[in-house]
């Protein structure tokens, strides 16, 4: 009778630390929560620091994919890393007659299925330093590690850092970078 009550007891706390992960949320982004039972875009709005990117995804009009099951990993570029841009460009992109160029740019930034940074760090070192990764928009971004963090270089030798990884959504995995990427 002992052991079976303790045997009970053991799986019971199994359980709740089990349920327990599952009620976690993901890192704070820009100082606001983000939850793992959100979309790509509904913890973005909320993100203090993506608010140019999030006005961006709407002009291109990829709310809607950017809602749907997806998964996707999207390297989310932070305000400062538009401010990085010269002066003009973000609003010159958002103009409507800009729209082609604006989503190449912002799918440039996305990959098909969810990868953690785990995941991203095994194909690195399984590539002998480097892993390419095909984006949505069809070029390439290469991932190498530096000083401890993963580097995204874009089709024009840009470097960006992932400042903030593994933010899991309900349809995919957002990386937080410090620059925008660039496709050809």
């Amino acid at each position: 009778m002992k052991k079976t009550f303790l045997a009970s007891l053991a799986i019971a706390a199994l359980a709740l630390t089990s349920l327990s992960a599952f009620a976690q949320k993901d890192p704070d982004v820009g100082g606001a929560a983000m939850y793992p039972t959100k979309t790509i875009v509904q913890n973005a709005v909320n993100s203090p620091i993506h608010k140019t990117l999030v006005a961006a995804v709407k002009a291109a009009g990829l709310v809607d994919t950017l809602n749907s099951p997806g998964p996707f990993t999207v390297f989310a570029p932070t305000d400062d890393a538009f401010a990085k841009l010269p002066a003009g460009t973000v609003e010159t992109l958002v103009k409507p007659e800009n729209k082609a160029t604006l989503v190449k740019i912002l799918t440039y930034h996305v990959v098909p299925g969810r990868i953690s940074s785990k995941q991203l760090m095994r194909m690195i070192k399984k590539g002998h330093g480097k892993a390419t990764l095909k984006t949505v928009q069809g070029e390439d971004l290469t991932a190498t590690m530096s000083g401890g963090h993963i580097m995204l270089t874009d089709a024009k030798g840009g470097m960006a850092t992932v400042t903030t990884a593994d933010v899991f959504q309900s349809n995919g995995v957002i990386h937080v970078i410090d620059t925008v990427l660039m496709p050809n």
